[in-house]
């Protein structure tokens, strides 16, 4: 009677052709998790914008922080969280004399390649900080 199975070798060329294909599909996986997260925090952005209007009207015209839109009920309480964030960034706004700046900073670079930000203006733009940005692209709006 002969044993059936497989060799040593044929199970060395099935490991070796499982490494090659997760060589190739990792990076590919982290890039397509990091594009969302991107996007995400560009659509978050334009939430933050939009609560900082809804704000506006009813705070005798001043803008909110991050505390103040919370407290308000106009976005979630994961924005606050600098540490898990929401969707890989972390957000924050500042207020001065009629202004604001809401920004998204990536928590690490696994989550996402550049920070972005926002003002009253809306628009939505890559940040200013050179090397985050792409190529020629630091404070341009978002496309």
């Amino acid at each position: 009677m002969k044993n059936r199975g497989f060799s040593l070798l044929e199970l060395l060329i099935v490991v070796a052709i499982i490494l090659i294909i997760a060589t190739i599909a990792i990076p590919s996986l982290l890039r397509s998790r990091q594009s969302a997260n991107e996007s995400a925090a560009v659509a978050n952005l334009r939430t933050i914008n939009t609560a900082q209007v809804t704000y506006l009207t009813g705070a005798a015209g001043n803008y909110g922080g991050i505390g103040d839109l919370i407290t308000a009920g106009l976005i979630d309480t994961r924005f606050s969280n600098a540490t898990t964030g929401v969707s890989g960034y972390s957000f924050a706004v500042a207020t001065a004399a009629g202004q604001y700046t809401a920004t998204g900073t990536a928590i690490s670079s696994n989550n996402g390649r550049w920070a972005y930000y926002s003002g009253p203006d809306g628009v939505v733009r890559f940040t200013a900080t050179a090397g985050l940005a792409p190529a020629g692209q630091e404070s341009q709006p978002v496309q």
